[in-house]
């Protein structure tokens, strides 16, 4: 069973051909019309969401389909205890496709083990957002018209910022990608995606955005994000770290785009909105255009069957709070080696590394 859990589960082909039937989508919508007329999407959200939840149900909404599901976990057994797995054999057998979101980390890709259904990743805890990267994706396509040879900043929370993770993974694979890592010392981009993605990626860090500005082709700027702070005082500390205003905006190339994954709060000044550089309401649009184009790839390779899952380390366990295996019993520890001569293990639900 083909499911969508990380944005690497999708070739670079796979990616453009997406990026095509996106692009046809809008330009002729009719034909989209009724393509998924007898379907079901199931939208599970145990953690708030407005803008990928409402996008989920527009997509399937505008392809003929119905729409099924919840938007807080308090309203689903998961209050009483229910586990990721059994949800998704349940759901099952209500709908043609699930969308999850979940607060730890791994639970959609549990989820997937279990489901008789495609389950796609809609954002679990800091670790990956892969339909978000996809709205990313046709937003830079459709501002730059390519995906190769640019600039990229990313600024804020690149600690925990998973749409910051799944987009510098995605375009790890194009050409000529340079990034710019722009972040208080706190929030800066966890090693092992570095580790995983950028070895061939021309990459800087620093910590301040008015240097960075004149250099970059697409600014990628992401909220500080409260909910993933166990310390309160950090956050408010680091909250405000860096705030795009319009005499920021000043300084940076009449051709950059700012793009924001949203919601934001007040990273991004609302003078900015006006500026002709600023994607990021065309960037939830596109959201949506893709999630259909997504949801019609899924559908017609769902067959039934699901993939087999083979680990190279049964034996280790992962040691990460905010993995799905830290909370339930009922998933499986997986692991896949990274780097056979160190003996490094990356736990196939959070990322996590073990170290024999």
């Amino acid at each position: 069973m083909r499911s969508l859990i990380d944005i690497l589960d999708l070739s670079v082909e796979e990616l453009n051909d997406l990026l095509k039937t996106a692009c046809d989508i809008m330009k002729r919508p009719k034909k989209y019309a009724k393509k998924c007329k007898g379907k079901k999407l199931a939208t599970l959200f145990f953690e708030p969401s407005t803008r990928t939840r409402l996008s989920f149900e527009a997509a399937m909404l505008e392809l003929g389909g119905s729409v099924i599901g919840f938007s807080d976990a308090d309203s689903s057994s998961a209050a009483k205890g229910e586990s990721v797995a059994d949800t998704a054999k349940i759901i099952s057998c209500y709908a043609d496709i699930i969308a999850m979101r979940h607060p730890k980390e791994g639970a959609p890709f549990a989820a997937s083990l279990s489901a008789g259904i495609p389950v796609i990743n809609a954002g679990d805890g800091g670790h990956c957002h892969p339909t978000q990267t996809l709205a990313d994706l046709l937003t830079i396509y459709r501002e730059k018209g390519t995906l190769e040879g640019l600039t990229v900043g990313f600024c804020g929370d690149l600690k925990y910022g998973r749409t910051v993770h799944s987009l510098i993974a995605a375009l790890s694979r194009y050409h000529g990608i340079r990034v710019v890592l722009i972040s208080p010392s706190e929030l800066r981009l966890p090693d092992y995606v570095k580790y995983e993605y950028m070895e061939n990626m021309s990459y800087t860090e620093t910590e301040s955005l008015d240097e960075a500005l004149g250099e970059l082709d697409i600014l990628y700027m992401t909220r500080i994000q409260r909910e993933r702070f166990d310390d309160p005082e950090e956050y408010e500390r680091l909250k405000d770290s860096y705030v795009l205003t319009t005499e920021k905006m000043a300084k940076a190339p009449q051709t950059m785009c700012v793009l924001h994954p949203l919601p934001r709060v007040n990273e991004i000044s609302v003078q900015v909105d006006d500026d002709p550089r600023a994607c990021y309401f065309e960037q939830a649009l596109n959201g949506k255009y893709m999630r259909m184009a997504l949801i019609l790839k899924l559908l017609s390779e769902a067959d039934g069957k699901r993939e087999s899952v083979t680990t190279a380390a049964e034996d280790l366990v992962c040691k990460n709070p905010r993995c799905i295996t830290a909370v339930e019993q009922e998933p499986r520890q997986l692991f896949r080696c990274v780097d056979t001569e160190k003996q490094v293990y990356r736990c196939m639900y959070c990322e996590g590394r073990v170290k024999r």
